[in-house]
């Protein structure tokens, strides 16, 4: 069918394992083929597809059951509760995901299609009740599909599909997003040197980050690059692999990574700056891993620990490695050498 080879262009996914579900793995491949495609049709309505493949599956096959879907080419012809009437009891969905669907649940399970199988469908009003006003363990309420829904997968799966889609959907807020409850929350403006604007997370560590790049580095950073900048939510806030490569750092993903990495061109010295609120000091055991993963690095190395003020360097004060700076926020102006015999600048082994 050309319509479908469509969606396999682009790349629709196996969205089960077979080898993670005996009961997926059973059936025949038309039956997998329809179930993929109904939980392609899912997630694009805003559906999270993240439980096992057994839940997912069993979600999948409720949602074709109160179609009346059996088959890809019944996808044109799905019925809806308002215009169709068309409704399922719980029991009757195990009838018929059992008859077409190569299933054997048993019919004692009928709570299981309300209260896990159709959960998120009603959530999202995908598929709506039939008596909405009665008790939810009313055996005699049935569940139908939503006309709004209906339309779109009796289009399924023609080439403008996703801008319908898009379209018919624009004003509904996904499953997922509710599900996620995100919030705006306010957030840190940061502006790196380069002019970039980065916006952190609230909290008091990136509040410290957000100082280090606007006062530690100006003050001591010899117009330093940055090339790397984490977050609390977010790690990779700013990656510049193509500047850590320039000075051989070591391989982004083999190890953790300090929370800020600058660099000056002028001194050649690489800052591996650790802001510290609650823990990540640079210890002596912290050292020698740094020291291990930028052997090959082509500048010196600068090793800085950050805090917002000194009752947190109390804290940490015995941590502290040797021959590593310490910086305090609320003392901008002022370094802390351990061990120095200059002020800033690299130690040679």
């Amino acid at each position: 069918m050309k319509t479908i080879n469509y969606y396999y262009s682009m790349n629709l996914k196996e969205y089960i394992n077979p080898d993670k579900s005996k009961t997926f793995a059973s059936k025949s491949r038309e039956i997998q083929n329809l179930i993929n495609h109904t939980l392609f049709i899912l997630e694009s309505f805003g559906i999270p597809i993240d439980g096992t493949p057994r839940r997912i599956e069993r979600m999948a096959i409720a949602f074709l059951a109160i179609s009346d879907v059996k088959k890809i080419d019944d996808f044109k012809s799905a019925k809806n509760l308002v215009n169709d009437n068309y409704a399922l009891k719980t029991r009757d969905i195990i009838e018929y995901v059992n008859k077409y669907f190569d299933e054997n649940i048993s019919r004692g399970s009928y709570d299981d299609i309300r209260r896990k199988d159709l959960k998120l469908l009603v959530l999202a009003d995908i598929a709506l009740s039939s008596n909405p006003n009665s008790d939810r363990n009313d055996s005699t309420r049935g569940y139908g599909l939503n006309p709004i829904y209906a339309e779109l997968i009796k289009d399924y799966p023609s080439k403008d599909w996703a801008e319908k889609l898009s379209a018919r959907l624009k004003d509904i807020e996904p499953i997922a997003e509710k599900l996620k409850r995100k919030r705006k929350i306010k957030t840190i403006p940061v502006k790196l040197p380069s002019g970039k604007k980065l916006e952190f997370s609230p909290g008091p560590h990136n509040k410290l980050q957000k100082a280090i790049i606007e006062e530690f580095l100006p003050r001591y950073g010899y117009g330093s690059k940055i090339l790397y900048v984490g977050d609390t939510a977010e790690k990779h806030l700013h990656l510049d692999k193509d500047g850590l490569n320039e000075v051989n750092f070591f391989e982004i993903s083999r190890s953790e990574l300090p929370d800020i990495i600058a660099y000056s061109k002028d001194k050649n010295w690489l800052y591996l700056i650790e802001a510290v609120h609650s823990s990540g000091a640079i210890s002596e055991t912290k050292l020698i891993q740094f020291k291990k993963l930028t052997k090959a690095c082509k500048a010196d190395i600068i090793y800085v620990t950050a805090f917002l003020n000194r009752k947190a360097f109390r804290k940490f004060i015995a941590e502290i490695a040797w021959e590593t700076e310490v910086w305090i926020a609320d003392n901008p102006d002022h370094l802390i050498h351990f061990d120095g015999d200059k002020f800033l600048g690299p130690y040679k082994e």
